[in-house]
């Protein structure tokens, strides 16, 4: 079992500390309580806080756990190893900590993709998924892209002093940072993500931003978004929740009831058994 270090609790069952994993640790937040698990993943540069307003939206009656990636946020830790697989790990490497079996994960942006690929991994664990703006198998990522993301990160690295601090930005370099986002791209290809869309086999839920995000140009992000209708009519496990009127960016600020809601249904989907599968607890 993962070990804890530095943590706090109070006697409602609420935890928070740094959870070690690999060469690093990860700054974890657990509202603890008997309701259903959520485990709530990150923007590829965001942080836990992102989803507060989700978490009021759902309320109590539901076990938030929140967490920051590795040199993401204020705490958790840099390490050697940004890939999108440590990602993934990181996914299993908190719920250990935390005693956690299975979970209904929900997924922001790069946050969705890991959401996808570790319910698709794991579906004797995963109750369900929520994919916020994120997750479209669509090919954007090409040469010229990848050169413009390289551009676009190296332009922004003058800021890295300023809001590294804050929080507001990863405790990675220009190059890390552009590394990460181009691997996002390449798994985001079609022939790369349709195929774990297709083997999802537990309540999915999407929500869907509208117009732009950082660094898209023009209609790009609306194209990419148009995949989804091929994706939900080759699996019926997957439904679109709502498609919202806020951008990407501001989605989980101005649209967390939106978000809450398709967090709702797949859980109800889940526990009616309406995917094929033996009603879950």
């Amino acid at each position: 079992m993962t070990k804890h270090t530095g943590h706090t609790a109070n006697d409602a069952g609420q935890w928070s500390g740094m959870v070690p994993v690999d060469d690093t640790a990860l700054a974890v937040t657990d509202t603890g309580g008997a309701g259903t698990p959520v485990l709530y993943l990150n923007g590829q540069f965001a942080t836990q806080g992102y989803w507060r307003r989700t978490v009021a939206e759902l309320g109590t009656g539901w076990r938030h756990i929140t967490y920051d990636e590795r040199a993401r946020g204020r705490k958790s830790g840099r390490s050697a190893d940004y890939s999108f697989e440590a990602a993934v790990r990181d996914v299993d490497a908190v719920l250990e900590a935390r005693g956690v079996e299975k979970a209904l994960v929900v997924g922001w942006s790069y946050g969705a993709v890991v959401a996808a690929h570790w319910a698709n991994r794991n579906p004797g664990r995963a109750l369900a998924a929520v994919l916020v703006d994120g997750a479209f198998p669509y090919d954007w990522m090409d040469e010229a892209m990848e050169e413009r993301v390289r551009t676009l990160f190296r332009r922004v690295a003058w800021l890295s002093p300023l809001l590294r601090p804050t929080g507001l930005l990863p405790r990675m370099n220009a190059e890390e940072m552009a590394v990460s986002n181009i691997e996002l791209g390449r798994l985001s290809l079609e022939s790369e993500l349709s195929p774990v869309l297709d083997a999802l086999t537990v309540p999915t839920r999407y929500v869907v931003a509208s117009g732009t995000s950082f660094g898209s140009r023009g209609d790009e992000q609306e194209r990419i978004r148009t995949s989804l209708a091929e994706v939900t009519a080759r699996n019926p496990h997957i439904e679109v929740s709502a498609k919202v009127p806020s951008n990407h960016g501001a989605i989980l600020k101005k649209d967390a009831a939106a978000v809450a809601r398709a967090v709702r249904e797949a859980d109800t989907a889940r526990r009616a058994g309406v995917d094929g599968q033996a009603p879950a607890d």
